[in-house]
């Protein structure tokens, strides 16, 4: 269990853990020159059972504090019994509310230097100042630190909290807040810091984020001990190995797991003031052991009174590595007040419409500790479906999969990553390119069916391709839709050339036939014919339509039979090959070199071939959409 102190400076934090673990945590010159602290100090009982963690109690001083502050799992509060609460006191008891820290306990100080009366009156003052607060039951306990008066008692009621709390469970991907940056001679670069989440082992490899450095673990030492493992809710020194320096890492910087290396530069969160807030307040963010610039804007209203809690976004100045449901605290922009604090809900919002009610209220369900209110939610309000992975890495998701699996998703996995929609959207998606296509044969009868990506459209342009060509795949499975060439129908959908066309298009054929992989162009035909260019230009367009030609390039058909034959020579190239080339092509079926290219091209564009540089390479079957011949 990591323990912080809090409280005035000189109220005798310092020497109270000295008392409890033998430890100075002062180890600066300036500190001990001066006799107060100045940066965190930090303290381990023998058994490792307990951390310290010692805070400056100066006002200048409390953005130190909040770099040892955030992470701890219970406060010791100090006031010394001849003062009583002070106004770093009460600065560091909000600023541990508004950390969500709800476990502690107060130490009273100084009891040798005060009469009963005093003591008595001090009591009245901490339970006072306690009411209201989630420390309002804390237990009580009189010291006088340098005799070791009471301090047993004080050390054994920590030792029953630290069993009673029993080992945080360390889920999710693994982060440490750093707080130090040190080298050791023999040994190289050491961070410390508090473990916020996860696992991390030697010989792990792990990423400073923001910055995005990638490091090995070369060592570690948890609770002041060599150790192979460390995890959630320890203080842990990590050797880390990697090309960058010292002056490469600083403290408010995290040391994670590669994935969620994710540095943003806003999130949408929920703000409880402990002073007026303005929308647009310049201000200190203090998330981890970072202490960042920035502004606050306000989501629902142009102002936050103390005690009241309002939906809010709030932009950095510079990247910073943020998690859903990080606590943070806002100061002043001369960084000499504490203005509030509160808990992270988004860190992808929206660009447009943040203060529209569908969103406050979505963001409403993100306070939940459960992360399915709010994926599902989501998933209702964007048809074109959620980013799994994206939404796995704010929530700092161990098993996503069992997430979605509670959910009924139906997931497409694509290269980028996993896209989510709930099955009842899965399905409606389905009939929505269903009633595109009916729509489509009913306004162009003549037409054999639309082209995949402009179905896609039609059905809904935001939809990802790879989701959009499972879609089709599965309902060309369910035999709802059909496939002709590189057209999708409805089954009981058919085009054909009207009794005019048809006669023109019989003598036209016969052209096209003569020569299958070196057809003349419509300029030719109409030549060879006597046929007006325009009219002969009008028909080809009208007979692709209906799937008997195929518009290789401008002005240029293929018979469907000529395409058929060109397919089976391009996938006996990736057979022989490995990919086709225009040169190969040309070579199989005679003509120019750049008729061949146009060919490959025309494969690339319905989905038979991808292009890959120079080459052309046969889509594997199944997993993604094929053009098909019929």
């Amino acid at each position: 269990m990591i323990v912080g102190t809090a409280g005035h400076i000189d109220h005798g934090k310092t020497t109270l853990v000295k008392a409890l673990t033998g430890v100075d945590t002062d180890r600066l010159p300036e500190e001990k020159a001066r006799g107060i602290t100045v940066d965190l100090g930090y303290a381990y009982t023998d058994d490792g059972l307990l951390g310290y963690v010692d805070v400056p109690g100066h006002e200048k001083l409390v953005h130190n504090m909040l770099a040892g502050a955030t992470g701890i799992d219970f406060l010791l509060l100090v006031i010394a019994a001849d003062d009583g609460p002070m106004p770093q006191t009460r600065e560091h008891l909000a600023i541990a509310s508004l950390l969500g820290i709800a476990r502690g306990a107060v130490a009273l100080t100084k009891t040798d230097a005060v009469t009963p009366e005093r003591l008595a009156a001090a009591r009245e003052e901490i339970a006072a100042l306690l009411a209201g607060t989630p420390l309002a039951d804390a237990p009580v306990f009189p010291v006088a630190a340098p005799r070791g008066e009471g301090v047993a008692a004080l050390k054994e009621h920590l030792l029953a909290a630290a069993r009673s709390l029993g080992e945080r469970q360390a889920q999710g991907g693994f982060r440490l807040a750093i707080d130090r940056v040190f080298t050791l001679q023999g040994i190289g670069l050491v961070v410390t810091g508090t473990a916020f989440s996860g696992r991390v082992a030697v010989g792990d490899t792990v990423t400073i984020t923001p910055p995005g450095l990638t490091a090995r673990v070369r060592g570690l030492h948890v609770q002041d001990r060599k150790a192979q493992e460390g995890h959630a809710g320890q203080r842990i020194a990590i050797n880390l190995a990697g090309d960058f320096e010292k002056a490469d890492l600083a403290r408010g910087m995290w040391v994670a797991a590669p994935r969620l290396h994710q540095p943003i530069d806003r999130f949408q969160c929920e703000v409880r003031a402990l002073e007026p807030l303005r929308h647009w307040l310049p201000v200190h963010v203090h998330l981890g052991a970072a202490d960042v610039t920035g502004r606050l804007a306000l989501l629902e209203g142009e102002a936050l009174a103390p005690g009241q809690t309002m939906l809010a976004e709030i932009q950095l100045d510079k990247p910073l590595g943020v998690l859903v449901h990080d606590r943070f605290v806002l100061r002043d922009q001369s960084a000499a007040r504490t203005l509030g604090g509160g808990r992270v809900l988004d860190i992808f919002p929206p660009a447009r419409h943040k203060r529209a009610a569908e969103r406050l209220a979505l963001l409403h369900l993100m306070a939940d500790d459960d992360p399915a209110p709010a994926l599902a939610a989501a998933l209702e309000r964007q048809p074109a479906g959620v980013d799994l992975d994206r939404h796995a890495v704010a929530w700092n998701l161990d098993d996503p999969a069992a997430l979605w699996q509670r959910l009924g998703l139906a997931v497409v996995e694509d290269a980028p990553g996993r896209t989510g929609f709930p099955a009842a959207g899965w399905q409606a998606l389905g009939e929505r390119l269903l009633a595109a296509l009916a729509a489509e044969h009913e306004r162009s009868p003549e037409m054999i069916g639309v082209e995949h990506d402009r179905l896609r459209r039609l059905t809904l342009p935001a939809l990802p391709r790879t989701a959009f060509d499972r879609l089709v795949a599965e309902l060309l499975v369910a035999e709802r839709l059909a496939q002709t060439g590189g057209w999708l129908h409805l089954p009981e959908h058919r085009a054909t050339l009207a009794a005019t066309d048809a006669d023109l298009w019989k003598l036209l054929r016969q052209l096209l036939d003569a020569a299958p992989f070196q057809p003349p162009r419509v300029r030719d035909m109409a030549k060879a014919s006597g046929i007006a260019e325009d009219t002969v230009r009008n028909l080809m367009k009208r007979v692709a339509r209906v799937g008997l030609v195929y518009p290789v390039a401008h002005d240029h058909y293929f018979t469907a039979e000529a395409v058929a034959g060109l397919a089976a020579h391009v996938d006996a190239l990736n057979i022989r090959d490995g990919a086709a080339r225009a040169a190969a092509l040309r070579d199989i079926v005679g003509g120019g070199r750049k008729v061949a290219i146009h060919i490959l091209e025309f494969f690339d564009r319905v989905g038979y071939t991808r292009r890959v540089r120079d080459t052309h390479v046969r889509r594997e079957p199944g997993t993604t959409r094929q053009w098909v011949l019929q």
